[in-house]
């Protein structure tokens, strides 16, 4: 990934809680680059089919970035 943008959200406590669990079981992962590759994956799945996207996703999930 070439140049990134910094966004705020809120989300629900149960997920945080989750996600929070999920990262201590797998510390080779950190809040970005689970948001990156949910927001990637939605985008494949939904969105238009730009192969940006799909590179964003392959590198984001094997840890290219």
């Amino acid at each position: 990934m070439k140049a990134t943008v910094n966004i705020l959200t809120a989300i629900p406590e149960s997920l945080h809680e989750s996600l929070k669990v999920y990262l201590e079981q797998h510390p080779d992962w950190d809040e970005n680059r689970v948001v990156t590759a949910a927001i990637s994956l939605f985008l494949l799945q939904h969105g238009d089919g730009d192969r940006r996207v799909a590179q964003v996703y392959l590198e984001t999930l094997f840890h290219r970035c």
